[in-house]
């Protein structure tokens, strides 16, 4: 039986150290495939533990596996750690103000600095274990670098790194503690180059083509296209080059970044493909020219439902963080650091997920002290999409949420860079740590629940994982 209290005492025992390392990368805050200091930092930590380090997985320079092996190895036990924060989110920790003394730099406002040091704490915690029981194994935590980008994870698993794992833990920050069954979407997202002919707007714009006019009617082709798409479905775009400033040129040459969502990748790639045909069908109107590349393309997650048993019942049995008065007290001042206008969604919300309780009084204490049921009948489609979807088509894989912030809290904010600096993201990451740990000796001890999962995935991949992207396709370094 999985020893509960081993487990918590050695997390424990090394806590100070997976503070500072959360600490640290929450200092650091680098972006999309330029966490050099963080995966380095991590690696130093994993090597002093007596791991084995592999660097540059799939061709990336921050993607990396650190492994540790006891007896006969099996079964493996992987752990997926992010690492990379958001531009224009940099902000003082633990401070429930707008504060970023050096220019709103990049910050973790989803808090992945506490989600890779959580997962770290795991896999020594683990590798500790395995040591003092004998218990047979391998941990294997892998460096998942640019989530917030183009993503790593399919990469990874497009080049095998998951074929031999047994099953894939993770979690991630939020304002519950739960194993989710929600979906998260399938995602695609291209950059479309449009090329005309520059001409002087006013004295001969007769000559020219302009590629401007083609992105406008690309942009307006899609906004029908919204009315002839499954709910679920979302069109993002963003220009990267709107053809210059001069107004009395006509421009040469636009670019432009789309990104598709719907709940299956099958889907997602249906709408891509009508959304290049309206990029064609506006090249057309504009007698100019258009290409596209793919450079990020993430399946839709769900939970596997037999695991996802495991870990809930490891949840359960470790609970909630334990608060403090002071941080009830932050997590108010944070919740009222948004506008007044969020804060009667987030009652109606707590009314709904808590109907037993006293929204008002949850209001003024907004922090999850309990633990949510697993409730795999229930699951929804959320609209945001992450790659480890992709490895829970290559391998059985579980990602829980851990309240590292107050109720109704906003990721990708800066009020999310603050919580993810506080005590409260710390506390919520090294529960998070004590639950992968505990749920994977869990799911150890039993290879009958090992070959339920892997059934499980059969039926979800029929047999193998097929990459989203296309085979040629590198990791956009430099390009997304």
């Amino acid at each position: 039986m999985a020893d509960k209290a081993l487990i918590c005492r050695l997390i424990a025992e090394k806590a100070a150290a997976s503070r500072s390392l959360a600490k640290d990368i929450w200092t650091y805050a680098e972006l999309p495939y330029e966490e050099f200091r963080s995966a380095a930092r991590i690696i130093e930590m994993l090597r002093a533990e007596g791991f084995e380090i592999e660097e540059g997985l799939a061709g990336m320079p921050t993607a990396f596996r650190g492994i540790f092996r006891n007896g006969t190895g099996k079964p493996v036990m992987g752990l997926l750690a992010e690492y990379d924060a958001l531009e224009g989110l940099g902000q003082e920790a633990g401070v429930a103000e707008r504060r970023c003394p050096e220019g709103c730099g990049a910050g973790h406002g989803c808090g992945h600095n506490l989600l890779g040091a959580g997962c770290v704490a795991a896999a020594v915690a683990l590798k500790d274990y395995m040591k003092e029981t004998g218990m047979d194994g391998t941990v294997m935590l892998f460096g998942c670098p640019a989530e917030e980008g183009a993503g790593s994870k399919q990469f990874i698993a497009r080049a095998g790194y998951f074929d031999d794992v047994d099953f894939a833990y993770t979690w991630h920050p939020d304002d519950k503690n739960e194993v989710s069954a929600d979906r998260n979407v399938a995602i695609i997202g291209a950059n479309f180059t449009f090329e005309g002919v520059s001409a002087h707007a006013g004295a001969a714009p007769e000559m020219g083509r302009s590629a401007l006019d083609a992105a406008e009617l690309t942009n307006i082709g899609c906004n029908y296209l919204r009315e002839h798409m499954i709910d679920q479905a979302r069109i993002h775009y963003a220009y990267t080059d709107a053809g210059g400033t001069a107004a009395n040129v006509v421009p040469s040459h636009t670019s432009i970044k789309y990104e598709v969502r719907a709940p299956r990748v099958h889907q997602a790639q249906e709408l891509f493909l009508r959304v290049v045909n309206v990029a064609k069908g506006a090249a057309l109107m504009t007698d100019t020219s258009v290409e596209y590349e793919v450079t990020m393309a993430f399946s839709d997650y769900l939970v596997n439902r037999t695991l996802g048993a495991v870990v809930a019942e490891a949840l359960a049995e470790l609970g909630a963080p334990d608060w403090s008065e002071e941080d009830y007290q932050l997590a108010f001042d944070m919740l009222h650091s948004y506008k007044r206008s969020h804060l009667l969604p987030v009652k109606e919300s707590l009314r709904e997920l808590f109907p037993d309780q006293d929204p008002e009084e949850l209001m003024r204490r907004p922090l999850h002290s309990g633990v949510l049921p697993f409730e795999p009948e229930k699951g929804a489609c959320v609209s945001g999409s992450t790659d480890v979807g992709d490895v829970g088509y290559a391998t059985p894989t579980v990602m829980f949420e851990m309240a590292t912030a107050c109720f109704g809290f906003v990721g990708h904010t800066w009020q999310n860079t603050a919580m993810a600096g506080s005590e409260i993201g710390l506390k919520g990451m090294l529960k998070a740590a004590e639950v992968m740990a505990l749920a994977a000796v869990k799911t150890a001890e039993r290879p009958d629940l090992i070959e339920k999962a892997r059934k499980e995935l059969l039926e979800k991949n029929g047999g193998s994982y097929s990459c989203p992207l296309p085979d040629h396709m590198e990791p956009p370094i430099g390009r997304y």
